[in-house]
């Protein structure tokens, strides 16, 4: 549209008066789509000049952000906003060269919305021209999300009390049977034999010692990790942790294969928690191979991520299994709380990360960590800095 009315306005004094009409009328009915265009999204759009002025505003964006007149058009955006919150977030924001994305904003006036609000430099010829803002009503999105969240929390909780009480179910046993046994050693007697009574003692001992790892890793996976993330290199905390296996793994007849990336690009981490969820990694390969066999740990940048891989080539994990070795308690070894790998679930999902299993039975398991790498907010290109 632009390059034909630039090559109208060439010719606009050979044109007669029938071909400026028809000029005319077409530049109204463009005019006229794009104003029902506007006026038929459900999201807000606002367009600013370069002093901040409201050049355009639609229905949607009248709607929901709070103003403080009616009349708009050539008004400062400042002047108009009612909201002292949003008002200063524009009054911060508008004069930037970068994009703002997706600020949020809770207002009341008799129930709560939820607005989520984007500034973005309007772009003319490669100059900057004025502000694109974009308003969009999050409240039930926001809440769809916060009974996601409930629900799958709930369910979790299920699943973990379920296996907390199956867990502590046996040693309770073992402790009842351990007691009746010493009461009938006990019973009509004024003396009994030490020896059999202290064996009875410290199996309830070791009962009791589990029945407290239990209450701790149950502790440990309900509760705020608190994580105090900063900038870190992986590479760093993964070498730092095959060092100090170096040992059990030439026990375990286990050859370690290495490749770590070069530059590593730092991530945030925090240093306790991802050694820790590394560290049950680690022991589950270990654990998958005991006839010994190859570690091998990789790390890499692809993207804007961190990738850390961690393949064995041990018994692998049944198809059957992949969908329950995230739940608590599930595990199929022999010793082992079952909840190693619930922890580093979680431990990743606090580091804004993800993880993924590859596993094929008789052939070994491949576990890939991936993080973000934090990104700096661009700036668009393809326009001058300079504001006239």
């Amino acid at each position: 549209m632009r390059r034909f009315l630039k090559r109208a306005l060439e010719k606009i004094e050979k044109m007669d008066r029938s071909q400026i009409r028809k000029l005319v009328s077409d530049i109204a009915g463009e005019n006229e789509l794009l104003e029902m265009v506007m006026e038929s999204m459900s999201d807000g759009v606002l367009v600013t000049d370069r002093e901040d002025k409201i050049l355009l505003v639609n229905k949607s964006a009248e709607r929901m952000l709070p103003f403080s007149s009616d009349e708009l058009v050539e008004k400062p955006l400042e002047e108009a906003i009612a909201d002292e919150e949003i008002r200063e977030f524009f009054t911060e924001n508008l004069h930037g060269l970068d994009r703002v994305l997706d600020r949020e904003f809770t207002l009341g006036n008799g129930y709560n919305r939820t607005l989520s609000l984007s500034i973005m430099p309007l772009v003319r010829q490669g100059w900057i021209t004025g502000n694109v803002i974009h308003i969009e009503d999050v409240t039930e999105k926001r809440a769809r999300e916060a009974r996601l969240r409930r629900a799958e929390s709930l369910a979790a909780l299920t699943t973990l009390t379920a296996g907390v009480a199956h867990e502590i179910k046996n040693p309770l046993g073992s402790i009842g049977i351990h007691l009746e046994l010493m009461k009938k050693e006990m019973n009509g007697r004024e003396t009994i034999a030490t020896r059999k009574v202290m064996e009875n003692l410290l199996i309830i001992k070791e009962e009791v010692d589990r029945l407290n790892r239990i209450v701790v890793d149950f502790l440990f996976t309900v509760r705020p990790m608190n994580a105090e993330l900063s900038y870190d290199d992986i590479n760093r905390v993964v070498r730092e942790l095959l060092e100090l296996m170096k040992p059990e793994l030439a026990e375990a007849g286990i050859a370690l294969e290495t490749e770590f990336m070069t530059p590593s690009p730092q991530i945030l981490m925090d240093e306790r928690y991802m050694k820790q969820a590394v560290l049950n990694l680690l022991k589950n390969a270990i654990s998958a191979m005991p006839e010994g066999g190859k570690l091998r740990i990789q790390t890499l940048h692809k993207g804007n991520e961190v990738r850390l891989k961690i393949g064995d080539n041990g018994v692998g994990i049944p198809e059957e299994n992949m969908d329950k070795i995230f739940e608590p308690y599930f595990t199929t070894k022999d010793f082992g709380s079952g909840l190693g790998l619930t922890l580093v679930y979680k431990i990743v999902k606090e580091h804004l990360g993800d993880i993924e299993i590859n596993s094929r039975v008789g052939e070994g398991t491949t576990i890939t960590l991936s993080f973000p790498i934090p990104q700096k907010e661009k700036r668009l290109i393809g326009y001058s800095e300079e504001r006239q």
